[in-house]
Formats: C-alpha cells, sequence, structure tokens
C-alpha cells in the first residue's frame, strides 16, 4: 500500500492520530525534504526510514519504489507541508501504483487552499484550483483567461511576486473583483485580507509580503459594486 499523508502547512498540532499511526507502522517514508519530515518526526518521536522524493528525482525513483511496493512493503508519501500532489510532487507515483495494481490510500488533511478559500467569503460551491503560476512564460495568457473565468479562481504565490499578481488581476481582470489574500496559514503571523486588486496594491506596498501566500479571485458576482448595493 502506498499512503499519501497530509502534514501540516504550519501547526504541528493539525496532523491527525491516524497519520501519526501510518508513519510510525510504515517502512519508509518518502520525502520531499527529508530535513524538514525528521523535524516533523522528531517532535512527534517517531523513528523511521527516510527517502527523498521530489520534483527531480520522481521519474527516476519511481520503478525502485513500485517494486519495493510490489513485494509487499508499505510506503508512505509525504511533502513538505499540505497534501502531497496538490502542487507538489506525487502524481506520478500514484500513477505508476494504479497501473501496476498496487493500492493508493489517500487520508485527508491539511492543504492551504482549503482553508484560505472558507477565510475568503466567496462562493465555495464551484471553483477553479491553479496552484502556482509559471515566472514568466505563459502567465499573461493565463490572466486573461481568468477574466472569463465566473467562478472563484484559486492561486499559490511566492511573496517574492505577490506585488506582480496583483498588478497583473488589475491590469487583465480589473478591478470589478474582489480578492482575498491569506498568508501564513495556521501559523503566529497568519493574516486574511480582502479588497480590489488595486486595494490590496496600496496595503503590500506598505507591508511588505511575507511568508507563504493564497490569493483567491472572487466570483464575478462578487463584485464590490455588487457587495455594496446589497
Amino acid at each position: 500500500m502506498l499512503y499519501i499523508i497530509p502534514t501540516p502547512v504550519g501547526n504541528l498540532e493539525d496532523i491527525t492520530l491516524r497519520a501519526l499511526r501510518i508513519l510510525k507502522e510504515v517502512k519508509l517514508i518518502l520525502a520531499e525534504d527529508t530535513r524538514q519530515t525528521r523535524k516533523l518526526l522528531d517532535h512527534f518521536e517517531i523513528k523511521n526510514h527516510l527517502q527523498a522524493y521530489h520534483k527531480f528525482n520522481e521519474r527516476k525513483s519511481c520503478e525502485p519504489i513500485i517494486n519495493q511496493l510490489a513485494t509487499g512493503m508499505d510506503i508512505a508519501m509525504v511533502s513538505d507541508g499540505g497534501t502531497p500532489c496538490i502542487s507538489d510532487p506525487g502524481y506520478i507515483l500514484v500513477e505508476a501504483c494504479i497501473e501496476a495494481g498496487i493500492k493508493v490510500q489517500c487520508l485527508p488533511g491539511a492543504t492551504a487552499f482549503v482553508p484560505a478559500l472558507v477565510s475568503s467569503g466567496f462562493d465555495t460551491s464551484s471553483f477553479v484550483f491553479e496552484g502556482f503560476l509559471p515566472h514568466k512564460k505563459g502567465r499573461e495568457t493565463l490572466f486573461k483567461k481568468y477574466a472569463l473565468e465566473e467562478r472563484t479562481i484559486i492561486l499559490y504565490e511566492s511573496p517574492y511576486r505577490v506585488i506582480k499578481t496583483l498588478e497583473q488581476i488589475l491590469q487583465f481582470i480589473g478591478d470589478e473583483r474582489l480578492v482575498s489574500v491569506s498568508r501564513e496559514i495556521s501559523k503566529i503571523y497568519e493574516e486574511t485580507v480582502r479588497g480590489t486588486a488595486s486595494a490590496l496594491l496600496k496595503h503590500f506596498s506598505v507591508k511588505e509580503p511575507r511568508g507563504e501566500f493564497v490569493m483567491i479571485i472572487g466570483p464575478k458576482d462578487n463584485s464590490p459594486k455588487r457587495m455594496k448595493e446589497e
């Protein structure tokens, strides 16, 4: 069995009892960054074998891992925080397991975009999760597409590109849709700010963006004008 184990995005108390039990019981843990995962295991006094599994080695590591699973070994996969395969490595191995007839079980648990989406106050009945945007090539094309999208749009972004992303929202989508920006989910300095792209640009020009960000573009029916009328 391959277990997909969500790990806390910030507060270590967010890990589940089931996740802790499986991390103790499996024969091997695949970790995006073994140093980061070792801190988590040490905190909960878990001693287990770690193997690096990240975007730079996932294809070449896939076959040996499949061979181990085929012998009956139980293996867990974790990322640095959140659920593997969600803007993190993992789907290649999951796909290979399915093709090889090996069972895969994903535990429910932490992922950054869900609390950010709920905290935004935007419509959660239908949304588009885009994850991390490309740094340069293709960004403008994506934002032109987002301008036509009526549903809530969820993005992950580096603190170094928050300003750029807000500027492109303003340029290609305009100031008629509200934006919610959450940072440091479940950590000490967790913060969510909401407003138009122009208002958030003013906010972050004064307060330097720091931490890990989830940026949510509200649906068209959450425009500032409509909300003021209501």
